[in-house]
């Protein structure tokens, strides 16, 4: 599959999602557009000029109409909530757990007054970064998602199982087991009951 076949089939899936939303009358990219441009500097894991640079290098065609660089990315931080749309449903069953992603070396922190992320633990392990929480559904999609600094206690991510109080039983990691996290009582106000599973 070539790269503009790629671009094309993302298009279309983009589309089929979010195709309804309206365009703005000053606006001079359609909301799929917004979204395939999105989801593609994500995929392309590079930088903002550097993605801004091969669009416009090679599928200046395909976007004719592409803004500049700088409008661009403000474009995704504003419409950064219509990537909700591609989240997985709820199942019965689910899955959530913390992932460090570090940054830089721990013995390289605060050398720089741009330095991004926080020392923290990990999975028994000193970085320098964030953490990423992950809800998955019982065929390994993703549910709902968020992330912090890695000085964060892994029960920070909690609202993550509140938010599917009736319809999912969530499985986590607590001690090197897997415990089923349910509420108390049913009150989303406390905090979730780990129960080991044997």
């Amino acid at each position: 599959m070539t790269t503009i076949e790629f671009i094309t089939a993302l298009f279309c899936q983009v589309d089929e999602q979010i195709g309804a939303l309206p365009k703005h009358p000053e606006a001079h990219l359609w909301p799929s557009e917004v979204g395939t441009l999105g989801l593609l500097h994500a995929r392309k894991g590079v930088g903002n000029r550097a993605l801004y640079r091969w669009l416009t290098r090679d599928y200046r065609p395909l976007l004719p109409r592409l803004p500049e660089r700088t409008r661009l990315l403000r474009l995704f931080k504003t419409h950064q909530d219509w990537t909700q749309v591609f989240l997985a449903a709820p199942t019965v069953l689910g899955v959530i757990d913390t992932s460090g992603i570090e940054l830089i070396h721990p013995m390289r922190e605060g050398r720089s007054p741009q330095q991004i992320g926080r020392k923290g633990l990990s999975n028994h392990r000193w970085l320098v970064g964030g953490k990423l929480c992950l809800r998955l559904n019982q065929w390994g999609l993703v549910v709902a998602w968020d992330c912090a600094t890695a000085n964060v206690a892994d029960n920070t991510f909690q609202w993550l199982i509140r938010q599917c109080d009736a319809q999912m039983i969530v499985l986590m990691r607590h001690d090197s087991a897997w415990c089923i996290a349910t509420q108390v009582d049913g009150k989303s106000e406390d905090l979730p009951e780990v129960r080991r599973l044997t």
